[in-house]
């Protein structure tokens, strides 16, 4: 049984030796895009969908264009 999209994801990071809380927060934010997005994976979107969710923050959630 393939691994899913936030297992894999886990994996590359502890790979990579970053810091738990970098692991956490990196999560954390893939989560919110998907749901975002109703639950579609990430590798059925683009451009377009990535455009209207950092929108999204910027005009709703007030997030920072550097974060």
């Amino acid at each position: 049984m393939a691994k899913k999209l936030l297992e894999v994801m886990r994996d590359k990071i502890r790979f990579k030796h970053y810091s738990i809380k970098t692991e956490r927060v990196y999560l954390y934010w893939v989560k919110k895009y998907i749901l975002f997005h109703n639950k579609k994976h990430p590798k059925n979107m683009g451009k377009i969908e990535i455009e209207e969710y950092l929108t999204n923050l910027a005009i709703y959630n007030q997030v920072s264009p550097a974060t």
